[in-house]
C-alpha cells in the first residue's frame, strides 16, 4: 500500500506544527517550551506584586474592571492566537486579586501556599494524574495514600484502618459525610432513595454549607436540627442535644449525624466531641436502623493538633511563656476527635496550600468504601488494589489538591506546623496588647487564641472595655449597642475602601480588614429570637508568615485613623 505523505502541505498540518511548541513535550529535549512559557508567566505575575509595600492586591489599577452588562458579548476567534499571547492576557485578569502573600492582607483564613504545595500542583496539571484508580495514577495516588496514614496518625487513629478522599472543599467534605451518614443509618437509600427524614443535628454555629449538602444529597434542608451554643463559648450545649436525641428516640426518628464544630472562622468554636459521643451512644437509633455518625468540622482548626508531640515544659521552640496554656488549649480541644468516624480538613487554610485542597478523612476505610461501593465500569479496569472510582462522588480526580496537601505534610512536619501555628498567636498576642493599651479599643474574644482577633472601636473618650461590657449585658443600652455595630460597620466598609484605593496612612498602606455582622449574640438574647441583638466586631487574622509586630501596629493606627475619618474627627 502505497503511503500518502500530501498531508505535510496541507494547511491544518501548520497549526499542528505551531501547537507542539505550545504543548509540553513528553521527553526533555530542546523544543520543550513549558519551562520557558512558565518563567515568562512568572515574569508578568511579578509585574503584578508591589515594589514599595503596597498596597495589598495585585497590579496598580485597582477598580473592578469587569463590565458585568457586556462580559458575555465575546466570541472565540476565527484563527489562532499564540501562547504567549494567552499567557500574556492571562496574567491580566489577575490585575487587583487580594494579594494572600501580602502581609497587610489579614481578611480571613486564606494564607500563603508554601512553595512545596504549589510546585507539587503544578506537577499534577502538567502529567494529569488521574486518582480515580491504579492504571491512570500509578504511583501519584500514594499521595492520598500517605495523606490518610499522616493524618489519621495526627488524629490518634490507627492508621492501617484508616483511610482518606481529597475532594473540592470544605463542603465537599461536609457532603460526604452526609452520603456517609445516610447509607449507614438508611442502608436502602442507594437504590431506592431517601424515603425517611432523618436528621442531621449540628450547632447553632455551624457552617453554611449544611444546607448545601443536606439539599444536594437530598435530605432536605428542612431536616437540620440546630443544637444550642453557649452564648459565650459558642459550643454546643450537651443538655440540649441530650434533650433532642431523647424526643427523636421516643418518637422513632433516626439520627444520620452528629456534627461538631472544630473550631469557626469567627468565634473559634470547638463543640465537646467526648460528651457527644457518650450521648451518641446512649441513644442509638433502633432497628432497622443503623449507626449514627459523628463527624468533625475540624478544616480551619485541624493544624492545631501538631502540638500532640509538643514538650511544653520544655518549650523547645521557645514561644512567649504566656501563650503556651494557649496552645496547649487549642490541641486539647481538638484532641478529642479521635471520638469521631470521620473528619474534614482544609489544606487551603490551615495548610497553607493553593486552592482547592481538601481532605475527608474516616476512621474505619472498610465500612466507608464497601458501603458505598458500586459496580464497576466495563471500560476501566482495575489495575491496583486501590480504585477509588467504586465509591467516591467524583469520577474525574485530579491529583492537584492530594499533591499540595501531601506535599505540605513532608515538607513542614510536626514542628513546621507547630512554629507557623504558635507564629500566628506571637502576633495576635502582640496585637491584642496594643488593643488593650488604648482605651478606645476593646478585644471581643478574649478567651479565643486562635487565628482571629474580633475587636470594637468607639468613640474617643468612650472607655472602650465598660461600654462593651454595658451593651453586651444590659438592654436598657440596645440603642447604644446598635449606634457602636453601625460604626464597626462603616469602620470596616471605610477601611475596605481606602485598602481597594490603595489609600496611604502615616505613608503606609491601609491592610486588607473584614468585619463581623453578629459573631455571638447578647447575654439577654441567648436564644438569638431578637435579629438585632448582635455583637459586630472587627477582623484581623494574622495567617502571613512575613507580619510584623510593625504591621500589627500599622492595623490599629489604620483602624484609629477610619473612625476618625467616619466620625468626622480630625
Amino acid at each position: 500500500m502505497k503511503v500518502n505523505n500530501s498531508n505535510s502541505s496541507k494547511r491544518w498540518t501548520k497549526y499542528r506544527e505551531e501547537m507542539c511548541s505550545a504543548f509540553p513535550s513528553a521527553f526533555s529535549d530542546d523544543r520543550d517550551s513549558l519551562s520557558k512559557s512558565i518563567a515568562k508567566a512568572i515574569e508578568h505575575l511579578n509585574k503584578l506584586r508591589p515594589c514599595d509595600g503596597g498596597p495589598a492586591y495585585l497590579g496598580q489599577n485597582p477598580a473592578l474592571t469587569i463590565d458585568f452588562d457586556k462580559v458575555k458579548e465575546i466570541e472565540m476567534a476565527d484563527t489562532m492566537s499564540s501562547s504567549e499571547q494567552v499567557i500574556a492576557q492571562t496574567s491580566e485578569l489577575f490585575e487587583g486579586l487580594p494579594n494572600w502573600g501580602h502581609p497587610l492582607t489579614m481578611c480571613n483564613v486564606i494564607p500563603q501556599a508554601n512553595t512545596a504545595s504549589i510546585i507539587a500542583a503544578i506537577m499534577s496539571e502538567i502529567f494529569s494524574p488521574n486518582i480515580l484508580e491504579g492504571e491512570y495514577a500509578w504511583n501519584v495516588h500514594r499521595a492520598e495514600l500517605e495523606s490518610g496514614g499522616m493524618l489519621a496518625n495526627l488524629v490518634g487513629w490507627e492508621a492501617k484502618h484508616a483511610g482518606c478522599i481529597y475532594t473540592y472543599g470544605g463542603s465537599g467534605c461536609w457532603t460526604y459525610h452526609v452520603k456517609y451518614a445516610l447509607t449507614r443509618v438508611l442502608p436502602d437509600s442507594r437504590y431506592s432513595g431517601v424515603r425517611t427524614d432523618a436528621k442531621v443535628l449540628c450547632s447553632q454555629q455551624a457552617h453554611y454549607t449544611m444546607l448545601n449538602s443536606t439539599d444536594w444529597m437530598g435530605l432536605g434542608m428542612n431536616n437540620i436540627i440546630r443544637i444550642k451554643t453557649d452564648p459565650d463559648t459558642n459550643v454546643m450545649d450537651l443538655q440540649d442535644l441530650e434533650a433532642v436525641l431523647t424526643s427523636l428516640q421516643a418518637s422513632n426518628i433516626p439520627v444520620a449525624s452528629v456534627v461538631c464544630t472544630m473550631g469557626t472562622t469567627d468565634a473559634n468554636a470547638v463543640d465537646p466531641v467526648a460528651g457527644v459521643r457518650k450521648l451518641l451512644d446512649r441513644y442509638p437509633n433502633a432497628s432497622p436502623y443503623g449507626k449514627a455518625l459523628l463527624y468533625c468540622d475540624a478544616v480551619t482548626s485541624w493544624s492545631w493538633l501538631a502540638f500532640r508531640k509538643y514538650d511544653f515544659a520544655k518549650n523547645p521552640l521557645q514561644f512567649s511563656e504566656a501563650l503556651l496554656p494557649f496552645i496547649e488549649a487549642n490541641y486539647r480541644a481538638l484532641e478529642a476527635m479521635k471520638y469521631a468516624d470521620a473528619i474534614g480538613f482544609d489544606f487551603h487554610k490551615a495548610g497553607f496550600t493553593p486552592y482547592a485542597s481538601s481532605c475527608f478523612l474516616y476512621r474505619n476505610a472498610d465500612e466507608f468504601e464497601n458501603l458505598l461501593k458500586r459496580p464497576g465500569s466495563a471500560y476501566l479496569q482495575p489495575r491496583s488494589p486501590y480504585n477509588p472510582l467504586d465509591y467516591t462522588l467524583e469520577v474525574s480526580r485530579a491529583a492537584t489538591g492530594a499533591l499540595a496537601g501531601w506535599a505540605t505534610l513532608k515538607y513542614f512536619g510536626y514542628e513546621g506546623f507547630q512554629a507557623i501555628m504558635g507564629g500566628i498567636l506571637e502576633n495576635q498576642y502582640y496585637l491584642r496588647n496594643l488593643l488593650h493599651e488604648n482605651a478606645s479599643t476593646v478585644c471581643v474574644n478574649p478567651d479565643d487564641y486562635s487565628l482571629v482577633t474580633l475587636f470594637r472601636v468607639y468613640p474617643e473618650g468612650v472607655m472602650a472595655h465598660q461600654q462593651y461590657q454595658r451593651e453586651l449585658s444590659d438592654p436598657a443600652c440596645k440603642d447604644q449597642l446598635l449606634a457602636n455595630n453601625k460604626l464597626t460597620m462603616d469602620v470596616g466598609n471605610k477601611l475596605y475602601e481606602w485598602y481597594r484605593g490603595g489609600n496611604k496612612v502615616n505613608g503606609k498602606y491601609t491592610p486588607y480588614m473584614s468585619f463581623s455582622t453578629g459573631f455571638r449574640v447578647t447575654e439577654y438574647n441567648r436564644d438569638a429570637s431578637d435579629p438585632e441583638a448582635m455583637v459586630f466586631a472587627l477582623k484581623i487574622y494574622p495567617m502571613n508568615v512575613h507580619l510584623t509586630h510593625e504591621i500589627m501596629q500599622h492595623a490599629v493606627d489604620c483602624v484609629i485613623a477610619a473612625r476618625n475619618e467616619v466620625l468626622g474627627v480630625k
